[in-house]
């Protein structure tokens, strides 16, 4: 995570791993958090945050492969038993699409604040 002042207030950059993202959504994530910096695939350094698409993504595979990172999973508001499956696979937020697209700037915000 990179973190500078910008007129007196400290601004976090988190890398954000997009897993199983598509493209169209990519591109509503990317307009939401211009802040941080958005990827793809597995970098050399961990990311701050994993976005996970559960639809597409096993999220036990997701919540094994990055047991340190806070995980937000999303779906379609109907796929109640994707919602299920990333709550019991330990994702530290699970939303529907609609909810990650109002709430995503808050949610990262949250999920990367220092502890005190």
């Amino acid at each position: 995570m990179i973190r500078f002042a910008h007129s007196g207030r400290l601004i976090l950059v988190a890398t954000i791993l997009l897993a199983g993202v598509d493209l169209y959504f990519r591109g509503k994530l990317e307009a939401l958090l211009t802040e941080h910096h958005l990827v793809s695939t597995d970098g050399v350094d961990p990311p701050d945050v994993v976005i996970c698409d559960i639809a597409r993504i096993d999220p036990d595979e997701v919540a094994e492969t990055f047991p340190d990172v806070p995980i937000v999973g999303f779906t379609n508001h109907t796929d109640t038993s994707g919602l299920r499956r990333a709550h019991e696979a330990g994702f530290d937020r699970v939303l529907a699409k609609s909810a990650l697209v109002e709430q995503a700037p808050g949610v990262i915000e949250e999920l990367i604040a220092p502890v005190e």
